[in-house]
């Protein structure tokens, strides 16, 4: 699996706030009675859960197979336009919240095409609309036999930074970690229209680990 650092169990974003934190926490405890420092102490195990980045080996692949991109809750299989390729699609879209790891992976090997981002609102990320409003990234990758595949990560109502590893003409593989969004937040798939679902709404995954689809055959 292709990284472009060492992840010692816990994701970079992470390690600015779990430094602070226990810095504030530590000087607290030593200035006064030890009261004033239980809230930073609190935050630096919320951050330390927040951040996790468990190393999870991938399932067998076939070319077809789309790994799942994000932990969290499917709220949505639905076939729409996507709004990036304009093409039919289906979309599959995973809910984070704030418990869930927030590592994002790749779902596809392949070429990454194209990287969009857009500046938006921060509606809550479970609503539909958070898909085309919100702050978002939006990676066109192909796959090697053709497929297009787009994959969005979508910041929510209390996420105030996305951060994406990639950018156009890198390859890419199934299972790498693409990038991280802060504090809940969702990541919309754009499969082609004859992609076949394996997961249901409702259900609840984890990225990297589990099949969400199957690719449907390119038709010449």
């Amino acid at each position: 699996m292709k990284t472009d650092y060492p992840y010692p169990l816990l994701a970079r974003e992470g390690w600015p706030f779990l430094a602070l934190f226990l810095g504030v926490a530590i000087v607290l405890q030593m200035v006064t009675n030890g009261w004033w420092a239980s809230p930073f102490y609190l935050l630096f195990l919320f951050s330390l859960q927040f951040f996790r980045d468990p190393r999870r080996p991938s399932p067998a692949l076939s070319e077809r197979s789309v790994l799942c991109p994000a932990d969290g809750r499917v709220i949505a299989i639905e076939q729409v336009d996507d709004p990036y390729l304009s093409r039919p699609a289906l979309k599959i879209s995973i809910f984070m919240n704030v418990f869930d790891v927030h590592v994002n992976r790749m779902p596809v090997k392949g070429q990454v095409q194209k990287v969009w981002y857009f500046p938006g609102k921060f509606f809550n990320a479970a609503l539909d609309k958070a898909s085309l409003e919100n702050e978002r990234n939006a990676l066109w990758v192909k796959t090697d036999d053709g497929s297009d595949v787009t994959v969005v990560q979508v910041a929510g109502l209390v996420a105030r930074r996305i951060v994406c590893y990639v950018a156009a003409d890198s390859s890419v593989a199934a299972g790498q970690r693409f990038g991280f969004i802060r504090f809940g937040s969702r990541v919309d798939t754009y499969l082609p229209f004859n992609t076949q679902p394996l997961v249901v709404v409702g259900e609840r995954v984890r990225s990297g680990t589990q099949c969400i689809a199957t690719l449907g055959v390119q038709q010449p």
